[in-house]
């Protein structure tokens, strides 16, 4: 049979029948669907990857409720640059990820003095940094805001949050490894605010739904690039 006589047949009373073509179309449509599946999951694999934030470690550049996209192919043929915001296998637990900024790359000499970094000797401006008002701890009683310098290992990262004085960072669980690191963190493609616990939202089912109120939308932050 050929393509015409699909879409234009006769029946008995030799009367043409349309009934074929709308079938046809559905059939197209459907493959052109599974096609398009297809290729998303593939694309969703092997080049993007999607996060939720689910703390306040890198304020200042991501919130708590901030859905991301993560380019995992951004260091196949190349390294992380100081001030890269990766996603990256937790050194402790590798089942868990992270995501925090590069600070230190393979043989930079890291320095830290009342909460401000030094790179090769030079003060770095960090204009995305938060630090709160609190006079910085001594590095005899702590690594958060004071530490020594010391040189990063050949194929390790050192690696801390925007929000300095509540991130859980290399100050204290130390270097990652290259091949730890999944991709870069690009872009903010969506953002919802956390509802008080005492508000309806909060709770479950509408706790699911509350993308449905613009109150809880930061409409300010959809698509915004991650730098």
């Amino acid at each position: 049979m050929s393509k015409n006589d699909i879409s234009d047949t006769k029946n008995s009373a030799g009367e043409t029948d349309k009934s074929a073509a709308p079938q046809a179309k559905k059939d197209t449509f459907f493959d052109s669907l599974v096609v398009a599946v297809v290729i998303a999951m593939v694309i969703k694999g092997l080049l993007l990857q999607t996060y939720q934030i689910p703390s306040e470690s890198m304020v200042g550049t991501l919130l708590k409720g901030d859905f991301i996209l993560l380019n995992r192919l951004a260091y196949i043929f190349s390294a992380p640059e100081r001030g890269d915001v990766v996603v990256f296998e937790y050194p402790l637990d590798p089942s868990k990820d992270f995501i925090k900024r590069v600070i230190g790359t393979p043989g930079d000499k890291i320095e830290l003095k009342d909460k401000t970094i030094y790179v090769n000797g030079v003060a770095q401006p960090e204009s995305y940094k938060q630090v709160n008002g609190m006079v910085p701890m001594p590095g005899e009683l702590s690594s958060k805001d004071n530490f020594a310098q010391f040189t990063v290992p050949a194929d390790k990262y050192f690696m801390m949050g925007d929000n300095r004085d509540n991130s859980y960072d290399s100050r204290f669980w130390g270097f990652v490894d290259k091949s730890a690191i999944k991709g870069h963190a690009v872009l903010i493609y969506w953002s919802l605010e956390t509802p008080e616990y005492s508000s309806a939202w909060s709770k479950f089912p509408l706790s699911m739904l509350r993308f449905l109120n613009p109150a809880y939308d930061r409409f300010d932050r959809f698509f915004k690039p991650i730098k």
